[in-house]
């Protein structure tokens, strides 16, 4: 006989299966200064819509957000239905997908960037936000390690970079890379991106060693302790801001601004404003110089007034030229209606030109020229008809 011993303790309740997440650096991306979540959220939008955005919402940053994914694991809707709701969502301002340039091992590809924002955003804000976006376009190796023996996860904001220990970034323009190498598109969540050998090795596992290196084994024998820099003198311009030695300059362009060691460091602070407004020392230099009187009684009350007087408005300093040769980038929006790239400035409201006049009411798709029209269609089949009734 088989007595059976039932156990008082309750039965583990069992763990719902996680989201998929997307390879890192990609996936979804909220927007920042996003209000806390609330039941009207969505309420403008159609039912259909709103419950997929509503899933989107609670989503975690780096989810995988392409229409397979979202399909198998909303159980009321297919991948028509979801790619249709996608595209209406992105209509109403809540979600925008950016195509741009990254490097991948020594390659540039296209890849995909989502954007989310739970309020709806015109499309000025996306313009704003996507022309912030390729400021910084980083390399991507995912799954790099570093000198730890951790993995580097590459944060949703781009990716990084291991090289020799360190993590560095790779800072570029945003304008058009001209036949830039591995130019096909990639996207992680729908096809295989490309990932370095040691992304494919498990965490736990030991980093490969690299091979020597016999032409740096000099650089790896201890260096001799260099001596101490000697402290620079008082007479002795280093360690003086611009503002300082523009000033000082005053007196070898006119004499009549010749000013002392004192007079620079009571004015440097207002020199420094200027500098701070976006000009440069020539144009501070010009500015205090030009229209002398024939005599100054004071030259450090004079340069004091006239930095007071002209000060100039604050003007945006211009971003630095790229090195000569260097890539330079451009991020692509992507139309939400038919997914054609695009800049920004080319898709208002998220719409390329066709479907923008597509949409709009009143009017109809001009059928192109030397086609025959619809009633030259009907006549010419009614005579086919009649044509095959004849004996």
């Amino acid at each position: 006989m088989v007595t059976q011993h039932s156990s008082s303790a309750l039965r583990a309740p069992a763990s719902s299966k996680p989201y998929p997440m997307a390879k890192p650096g990609y996936g979804k991306r909220a927007a920042p200064g996003q209000p806390p979540c609330r039941t009207a959220d969505f309420a403008l939008l159609p039912e259909r819509e709103r419950y997929v955005a509503g899933f989107i919402d609670r989503l975690p940053d780096g989810a995988a957000m392409d229409v397979k994914s979202l399909a198998k694991q909303l159980p009321l809707y297919g991948q028509q239905a979801v790619g249709s709701a996608l595209r209406i969502v992105a209509y109403a301002g809540h979600l925008r997908r950016v195509r741009c340039l990254v490097r991948v091992m020594g390659q540039f590809r296209w890849v995909f960037r989502t954007f989310w924002s739970r309020t709806a955003r015109d499309d000025a804000w996306w313009a704003a936000a996507v022309r912030d976006l390729p400021g910084v376009i980083r390399t991507i190796i995912i799954g790099a390690r570093d000198t730890r023996g951790g993995v580097i996860d590459a944060p949703y904001a781009g990716a990084v970079e291991a090289v020799e220990g360190r993590v560095t970034e790779e800072r570029v323009t945003d304008s058009r890379v001209a036949g830039a190498p591995g130019g096909s598109a990639v996207e992680p969540s729908d096809r295989s991106a490309v990932e370095p050998a040691d992304a494919l090795a498990p965490a736990g596992a030991p980093a490969p060693a690299p091979a020597p290196a016999p032409a740096r084994a000099e650089a790896l024998e201890p260096a001799p302790a260099a001596q101490a820099p000697e402290p620079p003198s008082a007479d002795s311009p280093v360690g003086h801001s611009q503002a300082y030695l523009a000033l000082a300059r005053l007196g070898r362009i006119d004499s009549r601004l010749t000013l002392s060691a004192a007079d620079c460091a009571v004015l440097e602070g207002r020199a420094a404003e200027w500098l701070a407004r976006g000009v440069n020392t020539d144009y501070l230099t010009q500015a205090l110089t030009a229209g002398l009187p024939p005599q100054v009684g004071s030259p450090v009350g004079f340069v004091r007034r006239r930095l007071a007087d002209k000060i100039p408005p604050h003007v945006s300093a211009d971003p630095a030229p790229p090195p000569p040769g260097a890539p330079v980038h451009r991020a692509l929006r992507e139309c939400v209606k038919c997914a054609a790239p695009g800049r920004p400035e080319a898709l208002p409201d998220g719409l390329c030109r066709p479907c923008r006049v597509a949409a709009q009411p009143g009017t109809a798709p001009e059928p192109p020229a030397g086609l025959p029209s619809e009633r030259d269609v009907r006549a010419f089949a009614a005579e086919l008809r009649v044509l095959l009734k004849s004996p």
